[in-house]
């Protein structure tokens, strides 16, 4: 499939699609072929010749005997792996390599096994995806793309594993490399550029060269939407040393990596004609805020694309802000360090509509049916999980329902078994018979003291209604988080903002009166109207906090790539940060 066209990706995934639930049994029959016999595996499938076995009756017989799992109970094997030990423990295939998941949704990097298999899904994974992109946003052949990517540093575990991010993985691949060749260096960076260790350095390469490459560039991407708002952050602050060096053909000092230096150099020439037209264009953006930056810079881009859904919805004003009116953001495909799940068929879809397509081949799927409790009884009486959904035994991909929403549960050629994975999904429709995914939240509480629960998604309504009066007052929300306070009685609710602009006192008091009375979880507004958790307190951070956060956990292995900012934390290093940097601090009055 490497050499394959737009049209036979294409085709391939609609006959994937039309038969999705048999190609999800035969998916599971090859994931349990590969590695029947394993350790994990041997305690309930132990006496199963699964190689003789119908499919549809293997599916059935696993779903019944295999329990599902969480990370912590795969983790003991994925040590003894990490240690050195070479017994079939999860896989047949020997794994050689460890993903860090990027840490910031539990506060903790988990190791995730790696194989070969990871390597050649994202592959297809980019390439259905650019198929249907390339139908609404045509590009053309030999054309550039502006990357912000970055590898991570990579270590070894005390069994000469190799740990690093899942993107670094890729970027390190074969996959990755072949993709380089087959479309002429389409990635403006070189190699050396994205595995250069030190971000800051990496970012200013980026954009030289994109800016060397600019009639060239077709379209500007990152994993995350956060690391194009942040990378043109400091496009701010390094504009006028990167026209030097684009009218002299010169690399800045501040650029100290001797493989960066020779690798950049050996690329780009004086250009003094660019030079001039980008100072004069950034000299009139710097005035006017900056707006359209990426339509005024790569006039031929013809989007920006990164995943834009859930955490990453709070830095849509500002990538809009920094693209102009016209140019179409595009959210990527949806997946995780354990799997890639679906892909985005319909690229000019706004970002509140972006549905994702179950590619049946990637993993085998199942589907946890979720509903809200109808009171806070319900609860009490035991009927409910340890958040705020109620459970139903888990469903295979081809009975899911349109409307329902669901926890995912993958089973994945390298080595997870019915493993939760924690993201929440609805139903929005089916493409054939390949269910229409709409990701809403990551389903772990980030906010409780006692009977209240607020998800991810609840906090981001909650932030998104309070800071109106700051938007409409000329002032810009930067970035948020938040961290439940329960050392100080009544425990309450603690949010950090950092903030762009000046601000009347009053307004912010206004939004954390608003932001307390935005969250409309009942057991939050029984305990604030009890006094049994007290007011919203709002801490406003000075510049530049956010930054700091980010180097932190970059500074602990994880890579501008994959960075999410923590929208909780309780992380002492975290905190301690946000105590050292706030400068104001308001308390709700919403209900007195």
């Amino acid at each position: 499939m490497d050499t394959c066209s737009s049209d036979d990706m294409m085709s391939w995934f609609e006959e994937l699609a039309m038969n999705a639930g048999s190609v999800q049994n035969e998916t599971l029959k090859r994931i349990l072929e590969m590695n029947h016999g394993v350790e994990y595996l041997e305690q309930w499938l132990g006496d199963v010749d699964v190689h003789d076995m119908d499919a549809e009756a293997l599916q059935s017989l696993y779903r019944s005997v295999v329990p599902l799992a969480s990370h912590a109970d795969l983790d003991p094997y994925i040590q003894r792996i990490a240690e050195g030990e070479t017994t079939p423990l999860l896989t047949k295939q020997p794994i050689t390599t460890l993903s860090l998941s990027s840490g910031t949704t539990e506060g903790r990097q988990k190791y995730v096994p790696y194989t070969s298999h990871s390597s050649k899904t994202t592959l297809q994974t980019f390439k259905l995806a650019a198929a249907y992109r390339s139908r609404v946003y045509p590009t053309k052949e030999g054309g550039k793309i502006l990357e912000f990517i970055y590898g991570s540093k990579q270590f070894k575990t005390k069994g000469r594993l190799s740990v690093g991010t899942a993107t670094t993985h890729y970027f390190a691949s074969p996959e990755f490399k072949l993709k380089q060749q087959q479309t002429k260096s389409f990635t403006c960076s070189p190699h050396e550029v994205i595995f250069s260790g030190d971000y800051k350095q990496s970012t200013y390469c980026h954009f030289l060269l994109g800016l060397f490459y600019s009639p060239q560039v077709e379209f500007i991407t990152s994993t995350f939407a956060y690391g194009i708002v942040q990378a043109l952050a400091l496009f701010e602050d390094y504009w006028r040393e990167i026209c030097n060096d684009l009218y002299n053909g010169t690399l800045s000092p501040r650029i100290t990596i001797p493989g960066i230096r020779a690798s950049v150099l050996g690329l780009i020439k004086p250009n003094p004609c660019l030079a001039t037209w980008v100072s004069s264009q950034c000299a009139e953006l710097e005035g006017s805020g900056w707006c359209g930056l990426i339509s005024k810079m790569w006039p031929n881009a013809k989007y920006v694309y990164s995943i834009m859904t859930g955490s990453m919805q709070p830095y849509l004003e500002k990538l809009r802000h920094y693209s102009g009116d016209h140019l179409p953001l595009v959210s990527v495909e949806y997946g995780s360090t354990e799997s890639w799940i679906g892909v985005n068929m319909d690229p000019s879809s706004a970002f509140e509509n972006v549905t994702f397509t179950v590619v049946p081949t990637f993993s085998y799927f199942e589907f946890i049916p979720l509903h809200r409790p109808l009171s806070d009884a319900v609860v009490g009486a035991g009927g409910a999980t340890c958040d705020d959904y109620i459970e139903d035994d888990p469903v295979p991909l081809s009975d899911v329902k349109i409307g329902q929403q669901y926890e995912i549960v993958l089973t994945t050629f390298t080595g997870l078994y019915r493993y939760r994975l924690g993201d929440v999904v609805e139903v929005a429709g089916f493409y054939q018979r390949s269910p229409k995914l709409k990701f809403l939240c990551r389903r772990k509480l980030i906010l409780t003291i006692n009977i209240d629960k607020n998800t991810e998604n609840d906090l981001q309504l909650a932030v998104q209604k309070g800071s109106q009066p700051l938007i409409n007052s000329g002032a810009e929300l930067v970035d948020f988080t938040s961290h439940a306070d329960t050392k100080n009685q009544p425990g309450h609710y603690v949010i950090y903002w950092e903030i762009k602009g000046e601000v009347n006192e009053h307004v912010l008091a206004r939004c954390c009166k608003e932001m307390d009375a935005a969250f409309v979880d009942h057991g939050y507004v029984v305990s604030r109207k009890t006094n049994s958790i007290g007011p919203l307190e709002l801490c406003i951070v000075e510049r530049g906090t956010f930054r700091k956060i980010m180097e932190h956990f970059i500074g602990n292995g994880a890579t501008m790539s994959q960075f999410k900012t923590p929208r909780c934390t309780s992380n002492k290093v975290l905190l301690k940060i946000l105590s050292l940097c706030t400068v104001k601090r308001f308390r709700s009055t919403a209900y007195k």
